[in-house]
């Protein structure tokens, strides 16, 4: 019951805070109307506006999109391959009964909760990277140990979740057109105030265009700031939209688990304050 009522009070935390916005327009639209200053006339060249605007709305959404499918990918795509590295640890401390390969599994446990905690941006993306870097000394010690594929395997994994990490930091830090964004929420600013102006007839009619409209145009604005960085899980205000770190938070409780299971390994390390993923 109370994951059904986070995930509602999600669904409308953005409606929410274009309420009181829209409030605000309404409110300023009933003064302008009883001191008679709607001077704007109702045209075909301003509904065009309004279509033009949805265009680019539109088109601006388009490429959020394709980002925001991509990243929702990421978490599980890193998970997959943690708990990969985590399989060979175990095949080889089974087939050789090596102390190394339960350091390395205790190290990886580590860098799964440093990971996390870089999402929350807790932790610096060059310290995640020389954290990742680090694995090839368990790698080097490994080399007596298992055949040579199995190396290849780990780098592989090693490298695909560097990759990752990349693409993962470069749709946090990079805005999708940021000159579109500037035009759309222009066109969006007059817009509004047109409305407030405009007179339409009769009058209850234009306090429910002013309303519908200007939420519709708002709504969407910030629905594509919100898109635009779906890993925003350290910005309370806009944490609506964000991918799901589920997947990685359980593979990280696997790996804990997993390291604490093998008497010899330093237990100490494995009780770190991780975040909760967002369902």
């Amino acid at each position: 019951m109370k994951i059904i009522s986070s995930g509602l009070l999600l669904k409308w935390k953005l409606v929410f805070k274009v309420a009181p916005i829209i409030a605000v327009v309404v409110c300023t639209k009933l003064l302008v109307h009883h001191a008679g200053w709607e001077i704007i006339s109702l045209s075909p060249l301003f509904t065009a506006l309004v279509s033009a605007n949805i265009f680019l709305i539109g088109f601006l959404i388009s490429g959020v999109l394709s980002d925001y499918k991509e990243s929702e990918k990421i978490p599980g795509d890193i998970a997959a391959s943690l708990e990969t590295l985590a399989d060979e640890a175990i095949i080889i401390y089974k087939s050789k009964r090596a102390k190394v390969a339960l350091d390395y599994l205790a190290y990886l446990a580590q860098f799964s909760h440093s990971l996390l905690q870089w999402f929350y941006k807790k932790e610096r993306t060059e310290a995640v990277m020389q954290k990742l870097s680090h694995f090839n000394e368990f790698f080097l010690a490994f080399e007596h140990l298992t055949q040579a594929n199995f190396i290849a395997r780990l780098k592989q994994e090693q490298s695909f979740i560097r990759k990752t990490i990349n693409r993962a930091h470069a749709i946090r830090e990079t805005s999708f057109l940021q000159a579109g964004y500037l035009i759309a929420e222009l066109i969006t600013l007059f817009l509004v105030l047109g409305l407030v102006f405009i007179k339409i007839s009769p009058y209850y009619e234009s306090i429910f265009f002013v309303a519908f409209v200007s939420f519709i145009l708002v709504y969407m604005i910030l629905l594509i700031h919100d898109l635009d960085n779906p890993f925003g899980y350290a910005e309370k205000d806009t944490q609506v939209e964000d991918v799901s770190l589920k997947l990685l938070v359980d593979a990280d409780r696997r790996l804990i688990a997993l390291a604490q299971s093998f008497p010899s390994t330093d237990k100490h390390v494995f009780s770190p304050a991780r975040p909760v993923a967002n369902e």
